[in-house]
């Protein structure tokens, strides 16, 4: 058995009945299952429909994601998150650089990197290299006036933490930011990279080994063992080439608003809701949902 949900943005909820009828008629789908008032639908299905992707090509252009996943096992027992345009809404790096007044070139490097044009490890030092010099207090300011956190976020740790699962945020990105968001949002741990400081200001380095793709399916297969987990207990989500590893590692990898060329690569993608269709996505109606 698998569930078939299509979900919209939370913002304009305005899923059509009819079209949901219409899906459920032509794949013979079962009764619909309203997750939130139309936001969010659910139906069952006996089989994988042949032309899925056709048809998802057709509803993205309603503004409509649709998602088919088996039934048994919707609910993980962990969240592994990137941080960088998926739990927040910015790229630090890109914020720090425009303080430092290269935030074109960098924006441009990382924009190549998270897409997979550049090797991610070579494109950190070069950015990170052009930050050499800026004050370590530079980093607060960028947290507590340029970063804000994606919506849904708070609420998708608070009800899957409800429920007993455990939650960790990998990044790309760097410590400083990572000890941040992990605290505000409720996460259990984070990991990340670090930016080395000399007397006060950044030295344009990183510290050794830098955490790339591999290092996130690293921390993937490190948490699960340490918890007692398989990797179809883990719930990943991810919007960078360096997050494909983790995601198809994961029981069920979610590419959030991702660069088209991780989209492709990916089963399940989200591109109109926010972080609570990861909730929706696990079977979790908005009645269930946690306030953070």
């Amino acid at each position: 058995m698998f569930v078939c949900t299509l979900l919209t943005d939370p913002l304009k909820p305005t899923l059509d009945p009819a079209l949901v009828d219409s899906l459920r008629n032509a794949w013979g789908g079962g009764d619909a299952q309203w997750l939130a008032p139309d936001e969010v639908v659910a139906f069952s299905l006996t089989a994988l429909p042949d032309n899925l992707w056709d048809v998802w090509a057709d509803v993205q252009m309603l503004g409509v994601d649709l998602v088919i996943l088996p039934h048994s096992g919707r609910r993980k027992k962990m969240l592994l998150a990137d941080m960088d345009s998926t739990m927040i809404r910015q790229e630090c790096i890109d914020e720090l650089a425009d303080v430092a007044g290269v935030g074109a070139r960098v924006k441009d490097i990382t924009a190549r990197a998270m897409n997979g044009e550049l090797d991610f490890e070579a494109a950190i030092r070069e950015r990170v290299g052009l930050l050499e010099g800026l004050p370590e207090t530079v980093i607060e300011e960028v947290l507590a006036t340029r970063i804000t956190h994606m919506p849904g976020g708070a609420t998708l740790l608070a009800t899957m933490k409800a429920d007993g699962a455990y939650a960790a945020l990998v990044s790309g990105g760097f410590t400083a930011f990572t000890a941040a968001v992990a605290e505000a949002l409720g996460f259990d741990e984070h990991r990340a990279n670090t930016l080395l400081v000399k007397a006060g200001v950044l030295t344009g380095r990183v510290a050794e080994p830098i955490l790339g793709q591999q290092a996130k399916v690293d921390a993937l297969e490190d948490i699960a063992a340490r918890l007692d987990l398989d990797h179809a207990d883990v719930l990943a989500v991810g919007d960078g080439a360096n997050d494909l590893g983790m995601l198809h590692q994961a029981g069920m990898g979610v590419a959030l608003h991702a660069k088209p060329s991780v989209s492709a690569r990916c089963d399940v993608r989200v591109n109109f809701g926010d972080l609570t269709a990861l909730l929706y996505l696990q079977g979790y109606a908005r009645s269930e949902f946690v306030s953070a």
